[in-house]
């Protein structure tokens, strides 16, 4: 067993024996489908701390020549699929993580250093075929397939750390794409490639030189889904085993969804929740803020609303299609809300082509990087958002109504109310402190047709629920009939609680006092 040649199965070995492992090897059931055909050129993006790592250590145990992974699997899904005697550990594997190679070689050298590397341990193993001089990592590959027939799998991690860590070098970035390419592409000794990376792979201007490689991104994840972070069931089973809440579980730590999977978890932080029996910002804990505050104060038209809308619970449409691929060439605000998605800051929702923020944790990382500078008057809002739930859950309407007039006041510069939807946004925002005891739902499906927001309380908080209908220079009298007549009530049917009832209104037309507000209580009708 090599570093880079036949890494073997050890890695692996150490997840399974942690105190939690989760079972993904149903993976490489997908992995052997593609085995030598023309998708077998897999890129993987995903966002950090999400498992890369983890499946590929997985897959050089599978795979890797020169050592015994039958036990190591055994009970786990992939050995009863009728391909996992078929390939285990029939391959030469070649494992690279590229960050590696970026820190450690000479500044502009990273594939030369790398070819250097690996040939070291090829010519190890194959050094009898591999006799001509100045032989490249591409023409050493090709000799042994010639002479051996055998065939390499290539597990590459952090592919794309050039692209993120050297922004401003452009001729290093093509020479290292040129590599990969010649690596890579219409390579008879390639059986499969699998690369890993927090950036999808196509765009770099005009150098497309990986196009062989099919993409499963944050923004489509295509048959890969589950894999991509722990499913419902999995972190159901986690909660039982730990005697965790799964709602507050679920609050923390969901919100990434695909087509198929509508619930994926933060796979880092549920673990880590799990295993300390607290819940906090486990993932977000791993990098400072300032990541994130670059990209949300860029001076893009409609970012800022765009921010703003999705803390108070909105969604926003988002055109992925037209990102780059990389850290630096933002050319719209789509650009960099589809950075978030990929980077994990923001949630995707392919059918609907729509971002928000995923969960509490990553809320809390938005409220640390707007906390320095440049957010000022959001900042007020979320502050006083404390006194708001509180004068509504003792149904002052009155103070609810100075206080949403107060709201409005300090977001009216980024966030203009023009309709039912940026009022909704607006009211999640000045609500912002109800998402601690609350689980805060926009347009909940109700009776015979939709309540504006529904703040469900998390089980452990014994608050009221909150069913709030908004109205648009209308009257706040006609929101609360629109909650009994809809009876949008009913549909908390597994609720056991109190209920209260918040009509609110804007009126454009009233600038002294454009909020008012109605709040009554309201029984479940059987």
């Amino acid at each position: 067993m090599g570093i880079y040649l036949n890494p073997g199965n050890k890695g692996f070995w150490r997840a399974v024996r942690s105190e939690i492992y989760v079972d993904k090897t149903g993976l490489i059931a997908y992995t052997n489908r593609y085995l030598n055909t023309e998708e077998g050129f897999l890129c993987v993006s995903r966002p950090r701390r999400f498992g890369k790592s983890m499946t590929l250590r997985m897959l050089a145990a599978y795979y890797s020549r020169g050592c015994d992974s039958r036990e190591l699997f055994a009970g786990f899904r992939i050995a009863r699929d009728r391909s996992f005697e078929e390939h285990l550990n029939r391959y030469d594997v070649i494992y690279l993580n590229m960050q590696q190679f970026l820190i450690e070689a000479e500044p502009g050298k990273v594939t030369e250093y790398l070819e250097q590397e690996v040939l070291r341990e090829l010519r190890k193993v194959y050094g009898e075929y591999l006799n001509r001089q100045g032989m490249g990592l591409a023409a050493a590959l090709r000799e042994i397939y010639v002479e051996t027939d055998r065939q390499f799998i290539f597990l590459i991690d952090e592919w794309d750390c050039v692209m993120r860590e050297r922004q401003e070098s452009e001729a290093l970035q093509r020479q290292y794409l040129d590599f990969l390419r010649n690596l890579l592409k219409d390579q008879e000794y390639a059986a499969l490639a699998y690369m890993t990376g927090i950036l999808p792979v196509k765009k770099y201007g005009k150098h497309s030189a990986l196009n062989m490689f099919r993409e499963y991104s944050m923004t489509n994840q295509k048959v890969l889904e589950e894999y991509t972070g722990f499913i419902e069931t999995e972190v159901k089973g986690l909660c039982v085993k730990y005697d965790m809440d799964f709602a507050k579980t679920s609050g923390w730590y969901d919100g990434y969804m695909f087509k198929s999977y509508r619930h994926i978890y933060n796979p880092k932080s549920v673990v880590e929740a799990m295993t300390c029996r607290d819940f906090s910002n486990y993932w977000t804990s791993t990098e400072t803020y300032e990541a994130l505050k670059i990209y949300i104060d860029m001076d893009f038209d409609g970012l800022r609303p765009d921010i703003v809308q999705m803390l108070g619970g909105g969604r926003v449409r988002v055109n992925t299609r037209s990102f780059q691929n990389d850290m630096r060439s933002f050319r719209t605000k789509d650009d960099v809300l589809t950075l978030l998605i990929h980077l994990g800051y923001l949630g995707y929702d392919s059918i609907a082509e729509e971002a928000f923020i995923p969960n509490k944790e990553i809320i809390g990382e938005f409220e640390n990087a707007m906390s320095v500078g440049g957010w000022s008057e959001v900042m007020r809002v979320l502050k006083a958002s404390e006194q708001l739930l509180e004068d509504t859950l003792r149904g002052d309407a009155a103070r609810v109504a100075e206080g949403l007039d107060r709201a409005h006041t300090e977001v009216a510069s980024i966030l203009a109310y023009n309709d039912e939807n940026a009022l909704g946004s607006a009211i999640g925002l000045a609500y912002y402190s109800a998402r601690k005891d609350y689980r805060l739902i926009r347009e909940f499906p109700s009776g015979k047709g939709f309540a504006d927001i529904v703040f469900l309380p998390l089980p452990y908080t014994g608050r009221p629920a909150l069913v709030v209908e908004l109205k648009y220079d209308k009257s706040v009298s006609a929101a609360i009939s629109q909650i009994r007549d809809r009876h949008y009530v009913q549909a908390l049917e597994n609720y056991a609680g109190e209920i209260l009832l918040v009509g609110i209104n804007y009126d454009k037309a009233n600038p002294d006092k454009p909020h008012s507000c109605v709040i009554e209580k309201a029984e479940k009708q059987s």
